[in-house]
């Protein structure tokens, strides 16, 4: 869950204690004067929010210490001058006994992981939707020109939280869901080696390697592609811009520089190019051939890609690159 689960423990103590506000006596010369705290009524939604709703999301708080975004970030996605107050009332208390139900502010779910389950009475929840709904909650500064900003770019769903480049939280997005495919691959990769030994993981990656990096596709709504200038299996061909982001990506390492993804966002969808490296791993099969690649590896490899162009690489060098598409929001 990420930094929500920081406070979860703190939320459950101070949501259970209650502030009694009640009139108090002083004496001064044996004269009792009566003061009421409560000056001026306040409405009881506001007094939930800030009491409860604040601990994570508090305007106030500062952008290197906020572990959600604030409430005028969530009011804005989420009411617009088509929204009914009671369906947002019905959308509030739906996320707040489901918080793994879809989100309309899918970048900052991925940048904080969902909200932790806090159990709530559907009458308190209510109060807080009215104080929402209609009235001006308080802005962390700067605020609304950063709101404006990442929506005129035609960006439906910025991180509203810290306010970090939006190129950044897509890029972060984009690693995870390269690194949950390579996660993937690898195990089984590894598993085929253990059981069947290098040449047979040979014929474990010819029949099955696509099909898990589709599999986590499906599972994260995106197109996530594994792609190389200098192919095995010609599926896996570079097109002419992720050619122009291998040459970069290889310019930069042989710099001896620091190899980062790149970002570019258009209108509602993302694209993501991170590049593959190469370890000692790679090498059984993408190395010298006779040499790291043993001749009956060889002999797989030609049998199987007659067409091979992906050995005679070393240690630390750029293979190919992660290739992902995926929408903002």
């Amino acid at each position: 869950m990420k930094r929500y689960s920081v406070l979860f423990s703190m939320f459950i103590f101070f949501a259970s204690c209650k502030e009694n506000k009640k009139a108090t006596t002083v004496s001064s010369d044996d004269v009792e004067v009566k003061q009421n705290t409560n000056v001026s009524k306040v409405h009881a939604g506001q007094v939930i929010l800030e009491r409860e709703c604040y601990l994570c999301h508090d305007p106030k708080t500062n952008m290197a210490d906020r572990i959600a975004p604030p409430m005028e970030a969530i009011k804005r996605h989420y009411i617009d001058s088509t929204v009914s107050q009671k369906e947002f009332t019905e959308a509030l208390i739906k996320w707040i006994n489901d918080p793994e139900t879809e989100t309309k502010m899918p970048v900052v779910h991925g940048e904080f992981g969902p909200m932790p389950y806090l159990p709530s009475r559907d009458e308190s929840l209510t109060q807080i939707a009215d104080y929402i709904y209609n009235n001006e909650l308080e802005r962390p500064e700067g605020f609304d020109e950063h709101f404006k900003l990442g929506h005129t770019n035609g960006m439906e769903d910025c991180n509203c939280s810290d306010y970090p480049d939006l190129s950044e939280v897509f890029s972060k997005i984009g690693m995870s869901y390269a690194s949950d495919a390579k996660a993937a691959l690898g195990g089984s990769l590894t598993k085929a080696i253990q059981e069947k030994g290098t040449v047979g993981a040979i014929g474990f990656c010819n029949l099955e390697a696509i099909h898990i990096t589709d599999s986590v596709s499906s599972m994260k709504n995106a197109v996530i592609k594994r792609v190389s200038d200098r192919t095995r299996n010609p599926n896996n061909k570079a097109s002419a811009k992720e050619l122009k982001y291998i040459a970069a990506f290889k310019e930069t390492l042989a710099g001896g520089n620091e190899v980062k993804p790149v970002v570019e966002i258009k209108d509602e969808e993302v694209a993501f190019f991170s590049p593959i490296i190469t370890n000692g791993l790679c090498l059984q099969c993408h190395g010298t051939p006779n040499e790291q690649v043993l001749p009956e590896t060889m002999v797989a490899l030609n049998k199987l890609y007659p067409q091979d162009m992906a050995t005679g690489y070393g240690e630390n060098e750029v293979r190919g690159l992660w290739s992902i598409e995926f929408y903002s929001k």
